[in-house]
C-alpha cells in the first residue's frame, strides 16, 4: 500500500510504500527479507528521515495497538508497538498512573517512544523513556523472537532502546508507569530577563519540581537577548484522574502556499507571549494536556511553515560549556535572519539511559524550529552543528534531516556498536546517509531467542 508516510518536518513529502505488521512478521519468519529492507514506523512524528526508507519498504505498526496486560497495583503495562501514548494515558490515568516520561506530543506510538528513547520535562528526575522499559520482544530476520531485558539479551535490549528501529521489529514491550495523584498540574511561571537569569533559576526549579522547561524569545536582542519564561509543574494532590479527549480541537485545514511564520509575525507573537506569561499568577492549575502537549490541540500545525517544510535542530551541550555555547547558538540563529517559532531550553540530569544511542546527557538541550529556506537554512544548521560539536555536545538524530556523517559520528561515538547490532533486513534513510555511506561491514550477533 502507498500512503503519505512523510516525517513531521515534511521536507520530502510524497507517497511511500508500506506493508502492515502482519505481512512484515510473515516475511521475517520465512526469511524473505533479502531483496528489500524494511523499517517499522508509527505515527511519523520524527522530524527528519529516521522514519523514511525510500529504497525499501516501511512497516506500518499502528494496527498492532492492543494493551496486552496492566497491573493496577504495580503500574506495569505490556502493549503492542503501535499503540498511541494517548491511548495508554486514557487507560491508566483513571487508575492513578501516568507514563514516567512523556515528550511534547501524545500522538506517538510505544514503539516509536522506545526506538527514539524520547525524553520529557522531567529528565532531571526520571531520565528517558527507556529508563522505564522492563522488557522488549524483538523479531529479527533470522526468524527468531528475542526477549530482551537488562539481564537477558541485554546488548540487544540496549541497542533497541534509542536504536532508531534498526535492530528488528518490536513485537511488544513492557513498561513501568508512574503513580500520580492526578492529571492536573500545578504550574508555576518564572520569567527571566536573559540566559544568566535562566541559569540562576533552573537548578532550584529542578530540585523543587517534577517538571521544568523554558521557552525563549529567540528573536529578542540587546539587553533582552535570551529572555524567556521557565515553566515548572507538579501533579496536583487533589487532581482529576479523568483524561481529556485526545483529539485536536482546531486544525490547519490545508497547506498554505507560503510560510506564515515570518520574522515580523514571530517578533510580535514572542513579545506578546513573554509579557503575557510574565503577568500570570505565579501558580496556576492547568490540565495535563495543556502542560505537556500544548501543540496537540492544533492539528497539522506543521503546515504553518509553508510547503517546503521545516527543519528542527536540537542539541545538548554539557554544563561546563553551556554558558558560552548556548548564547552563541542563539545569536547565530538570530543574526542569520531566520526565526524559530518554537525555542525550548531544558536541563538534562545525570540519569543514564540503558539505550546505546540515547540522545540526552547531562547538560542543557536547546530546540529550534526553522522554516525551510533551502541552502540558507542548511548553512545555518551546519553552523549550529559545528558550535555544538566544538562544545562537546551532540545533535539529536530523530529531529534531524541533514546532518553530516562526521557530525553524527562525533555526536555518538558508540554508533559502530549499533551498526554491529543492526539487523541487515532493517534500514532507514538516516542511517544510510550517516553510516552506511561510509561503512561496508556488518555482522548481526546472535543471542538466545525465546
Amino acid at each position: 500500500m502507498e500512503q503519505q508516510y512523510s516525517s513531521f518536518g515534511r521536507l520530502v513529502p510524497g507517497e511511500r510504500q508500506a506493508i502492515d505488521i502482519d505481512e512484515a512478521t510473515a516475511r521475517l519468519h520465512s526469511g524473505e527479507t533479502a531483496v528489500q529492507t524494511m523499517l517499522a514506523v508509527g505515527n511519523t512524528r520524527s522530524y527528519g528521515d529516521s522514519c523514511h526508507n525510500d529504497v525499501g519498504t516501511l512497516v506500518d505498526t499502528r494496527d498492532a495497538n492492543r494493551i496486552l496486560s496492566f497491573d493496577p497495583d504495580t503500574g506495569v503495562l505490556e502493549a503492542e508497538p503501535g499503540i498511541m501514548l494517548s491511548d495508554i494515558i486514557a487507560h491508566v490515568a483513571p487508575r492513578g498512573f501516568y507514563p514516567a516520561v512523556v515528550p511534547g506530543t501524545q500522538f506517538i506510538t510505544l514503539g516509536g517512544a522506545i526506538a527514539n528513547d524520547v525524553h520529557g520535562k522531567n529528565h532531571h528526575r526520571r531520565g528517558t523513556f527507556g529508563c522505564h522499559v522492563l522488557s522488549i520482544r524483538v523479531l529479527r530476520s533470522d526468524g527468531k523472537t528475542y526477549h530482551c531485558t537488562r539481564k537477558q539479551n541485554q546488548d540487544l535490549f540496549g541497542a533497541t532502546i534509542g536504536g532508531l528501529g534498526l535492530t528488528g521489529l518490536i513485537v511488544s514491550a513492557t513498561i513501568r508507569l508512574m503513580r500520580v495523584s492526578g492529571l492536573d498540574i500545578n504550574q508555576s511561571v518564572i520569567p527571566f530577563d536573559n540566559l544568566d537569569g535562566f541559569f540562576d533559576k533552573v537548578r532550584e526549579a529542578d530540585a523543587r519540581n517534577e517538571y521544568a522547561v523554558a521557552w525563549l524569545d529567540q528573536l529578542a536582542s540587546g539587553r533582552a537577548a535570551g529572555r524567556g519564561v521557565l515553566l515548572t509543574g507538579n501533579h496536583a494532590e487533589d487532581g482529576s484522574g479523568e483524561t481529556e479527549q485526545a483529539g485536536q480541537k482546531l486544525t490547519v485545514p490545508f497547506q498554505p502556499p507560503i510560510n506564515l511564520l515570518t520574522p515580523t509575525f514571530l517578533r510580535i507573537f514572542n513579545a506578546a507571549y513573554y509579557f503575557g506569561k510574565s503577568r500570570q499568577a505565579e501558580v496556576q492549575r492547568v490540565t495535563s494536556q495543556s502542560f505537556f502537549f500544548p501543540l496537540d490541540g492544533l492539528g497539522h500545525w506543521n503546515r504553518l511553515y509553508g510547503p517546503r517544510g521545516l527543519y528542527q535542530h536540537q542539541s545538548v551541550i554539557p554544563e561546563e560549556t553551556a554558558h558560552d555555547a548556548l548564547p552563541e547558538l542563539l545569536s547565530t540563529a538570530r543574526k542569520s535572519g531566520q526565526a524559530s517559532f518554537l525555542t525550548v531550553l531544558k536541563r538534562f540530569g545525570d540519569i543514564v539511559s540503558p539505550g546505546l544511542l540515547s540522545f540526552p546527557k547531562a547538560g542543557f538541550t536547546l530546540t529550534l524550529d526553522f522554516p525551510n529556506r533551502g541552502a540558507r537554512t542548511r548553512d545555518l544548521l551546519e553552523t549550529l552543528d559545528r558550535i555544538t560539536i566544538d562544545a562537546g555536545g551532540r545533535v539529536n538524530p530523530y529531529k534531524d534531516a541533514r546532518m553530516s556523517a562526521d557530525v553524527f559520528q562525533a555526536s555518538f561515538p558508540e554508533w559502530e556498536r549499533l551498526e554491529t547490532w543492526r539487523d541487515p533486513a532493517f534500514m532507514s534513510d538516516f542511517w544510510r546517509r550517516t553510516v552506511t555511506c561510509r561503512q561496508n561491514f556488518h555482522a548481526m550477533p546472535r543471542e538466545a531467542a525465546e
